[in-house]
């Protein structure tokens, strides 16, 4: 628009004063006047005189895909081919060539880790699913740690084992699991177990141990601490206790600390993953019996104050029928 109205002024005032009085450009007006120029024909570059014939091409190619060099990079190939007195181009023309078809990657054979699945597993019972972890207990000085080991029933939160070490150790973690399932009464093809990946988790001697009592061991994914949430989050209810210390100043306070930690856990605490209940009454069968119980306190409070409570008589939390760890997503929408 600003363009047609500079050319219907050039006539009476010419071009500069026209763009002075509109705000464009000269130069802009100049250069959208001046008829575009003819592209010129650019003539295909020739190969140089010194470039392989065609002929000479194939036969690198043969040699490049041959059985004997076809695994082989092109500097293995040239330094070969030297060595038994042939020359036939530049190990960067042996590039080239392969470049022009495609063939320019890593021609070895890789070993390729499988993607890692997602774990889904479902726990509607005790000792159905248990998972396992260990952390780290500051010790006296910098750098030093002791190492505590705890084993969880996912459907109940029930501490079923743990213990306090000097060091992270599969033979421990093979001790402990043995003693577990043998006061649990774990029979076979019962039990599923899920851990991490760190070495404990996936050594031999576990490994071996899980298969000679038919328990089933999964894994987590790498550096995915949401695969393992339940151990996570126990560990973070022990070290957000009050009195819990910064540091332990030898391994028997560390078990000292620890021994009444866990039976509070199990025996006190209300967890509300749970329905409030503490992980004893729900992995030792007596969730039903005290959820009546609840039920009929909070009747007979309701009898007595019914003006108290505006949305009739209320009801204590339902203990959950089944423990997920990543749970489908058809599932997680019911949920």
């Amino acid at each position: 628009m600003m363009e047609h109205s500079v050319q219907e002024l050039t006539p009476l005032v010419g071009t500069r004063p026209a763009c002075r009085a509109l705000g464009l450009a000269p130069a802009t007006i100049y250069r959208r006047r001046r008829p575009p120029k003819p592209r010129r024909e650019v003539a295909p570059a020739l190969p140089p005189a010194r470039a392989l014939a065609p002929t000479e091409r194939e036969a690198v190619l043969q040699v490049l895909h041959s059985e004997r060099f076809v695994d082989a990079s092109p500097a293995q190939v040239w330094a070969t081919l030297l060595d038994e007195g042939r020359y036939l181009c530049s190990e960067r023309t042996m590039y080239r060539l392969l470049e022009q078809r495609g063939e320019v990657r890593e021609r070895r054979d890789q070993l390729m880790h499988p993607p890692y699945a997602r774990p889904e597993l479902l726990a509607e019972r005790p000792n159905q699913l248990w998972s396992w972890d260990i952390t780290k207990l500051l010790g006296p000085a910098k750098w030093t740690y002791f190492y505590l080991y705890v084993i969880l029933d996912v459907f109940s939160r029930y501490v079923v084992a743990w213990t306090v070490q000097h060091r992270e150790s599969a033979t421990v973690a093979e001790q402990l699991i043995a003693q577990a399932v043998a006061q649990q009464h774990i029979a076979r093809d019962q039990l599923t177990i899920h851990a991490d990946r760190g070495s404990s988790m996936t050594s031999k001697p576990v490994a071996f141990l899980l298969a000679d009592l038919g328990i089933t061991k999964t894994h987590s994914r790498p550096y995915t601490s949401t695969d393992n949430p339940y151990s996570e989050a126990h560990f973070k209810t022990l070290k957000y206790r009050p009195g819990f210390p910064d540091r332990f100043a030898a391994i028997v306070p560390a078990r000292a600390f620890c021994r009444p930690f866990f039976h509070w856990y199990n025996h006190e605490h209300r967890h509300s993953g749970i329905g409030l209940m503490t992980p004893e009454s729900v992995h030792y069968g007596r969730a039903d019996e005290v959820h009546a119980q609840r039920t009929r306190v909070l009747a007979a409070a309701h009898a007595a104050t019914p003006e108290r409570f505006v949305r009739g008589v209320p009801r204590p939390p339902d203990v959950p029928a089944a423990a997920w760890i990543n749970p489908p997503a058809t599932c997680a929408a019911t949920h």
